[in-house]
């Protein structure tokens, strides 16, 4: 049985974070016709802690999203580095206090993923986004071309179909731009490269989780510990309550040879107790890590995989974004921030151009070398290259920091990563809007005053 529903104008691949802010920035630029096509039958808030850089911040606010999601986690106001001894290596401010515009926010993933879909639903409607569809392929449409909100300016050209797999059978979707924003294991992306294979595996496997513990050192900052071969991270992505505990992400890293590796599921969750052994002696007197470790009430399993860039993302009328596009290990944080801005980028760049094919083209230039750089850039550990190379010089740690590194080795190393990442406070404060001419125009006000105990929270108006 085959069902085609009416014909979209532009059809998301996947309700992830990337592609509910595509569709949200969208519907922002003056897009109508919007549907997004989800594989899971039902969407839940999974997932671990994530953090949304300053720049992915900015683009949130600008969507009227700002001060919703800031409530859901916790602006860190910085992040500390230490070697797997605790001693520190180097910490900057984050977030305001580091003079962006916009804070930084650590939030549980799934929480974050269910603000964005009923910012969609509420915004485009309950039915926008359709959970039960499995892409099956991504074919061009006959010349004629599909209507939408591009008019006459695409009259006569080929636009796409994309063809799901679903309960009532097989269903053709028409639309003038499809973007693939289907994560990972991207099935578009797969249809495009179907030699490319499995993900890369570094030889690092993760493990994941949340705790409720007292907070540690001042209550706000990001902690990472180690070095190449074995890593800790924690920071708060909820309120203490009552008592004073608060709910702490952690992840903890170890590369390994057949312990849990490149075998492993996506979300598996293990014994804890092998990994609890693994850091038995990261007891600092800041953190005790095998404690966090031991009150986690699940710890998941992943391996750290990325994959190699492509030289293209568009093809026709369909294009990728966000992890299907550029998936990236974990290094600096940076991976939903990055699908936050692919899809601010797409939404502006087909506001601003004459036709589809132009709009995708200046997505694709402005952002796919952006992304590769960056790729690259976190195989090489981005910022956290500072705990690698104290760990090289000094395996059994240093009096003090800058007998194994200089002050301008570790200010080069952090500035050197925001550049690339396109959230130095100097370029992110001044660069122009994303949000396109005549658009819902959701940003705060020049004249706004921000609210003290709102920005003491790492809050902030909309």
């Amino acid at each position: 049985m085959s069902q085609n529903y009416p014909a979209m104008a532009i059809v998301i691949i996947g309700a992830g974070i990337g592609g509910l802010t595509t569709a949200l920035s969208l519907h922002a630029a003056g897009f109508p016709d919007i549907a997004v096509y989800e594989r899971a039958e039902k969407l839940r808030p999974l997932g671990v802690g994530i953090n949304l850089l300053p720049h992915a911040v900015r683009e949130l606010t600008e969507l009227g999203l700002g001060e919703r999601i800031g409530k859901r986690g916790v602006a860190p106001g910085t992040l500390a580095y230490y070697n797997r001894f605790g001693q520190p290596i180097w910490s900057e401010p984050r977030g305001i206090a580091a003079g962006y515009r916009w804070p930084q926010v650590s939030v549980h993933r799934g929480r974050l993923q269910m603000e964005l879909l009923a910012a969609v639903e509420e915004r485009l409607g309950p039915g926008t986004v359709r959970t039960g569809h499995r892409l099956l392929a991504v074919e061009a449409a006959s010349a004629a071309g599909v209507g939408g909100p591009f008019g006459a300016a695409t009259a006569g050209r080929a636009g796409g179909v994309a063809r799901f797999a679903a309960a009532g059978g097989e269903v053709a979707v028409a639309a003038e731009v499809i973007v693939g924003a289907d994560g990972m294991q991207s099935a578009l992306r797969r249809q495009w490269y179907p030699g490319e294979g499995e993900p890369v595996w570094n030889g690092l496997t993760l493990w994941r989780g949340t705790a409720r513990m007292p907070g540690f050192l001042d209550g706000r900052t990001m902690i990472m510990a180690g070095d190449a071969g074995q890593k800790f991270v924690a920071y708060p992505i909820g309120a203490p309550d009552a008592d004073g505990n608060a709910e702490i992400n952690f992840i903890a890293e170890r590369r390994t040879r057949g312990f849990a590796g490149e075998n492993a599921d996506w979300n598996r969750a293990v014994d804890p107790q092998p990994i609890i052994d693994l850091f038995r002696d990261w007891r600092f007197p800041w953190l005790d890590v095998p404690a966090l470790l031991a009150a986690a009430g699940e710890i998941l399993e992943y391996p750290m995989v990325d994959r190699d860039p492509v030289d293209r993302w568009t093809h026709g009328h369909a294009t990728l974004l966000g992890d299907a596009a550029h998936p990236m290990y974990p290094n600096g944080s940076n991976g939903a921030s990055q699908a936050i801005l692919d899809a601010r980028t797409l939404a502006f760049h087909l506001a601003t151009s004459e036709t589809a094919a132009e709009g995708l083209a200046a997505y694709e230039a402005a952002r796919r070398p952006a992304t590769t750089a960056l790729v690259l850039s976190n195989r090489r550990q981005g910022p956290e290259q500072v705990m690698v190379l104290a760990h090289e010089r000094a395996p059994r740690g240093f009096a003090h920091i800058h007998d194994v590194l200089t002050p301008d080795e570790l200010t080069e190393i952090a500035t050197g990563y925001k550049k690339a990442a396109g959230f130095h406070p100097d370029a992110l404060n001044n660069r122009p809007s994303l949000t396109p001419p005549g658009a819902l125009d959701n940003r705060p006000s020049p004249a706004s005053p921000r609210v003290p105990g709102l920005v003491d929270e790492g809050r902030f108006r909309e």
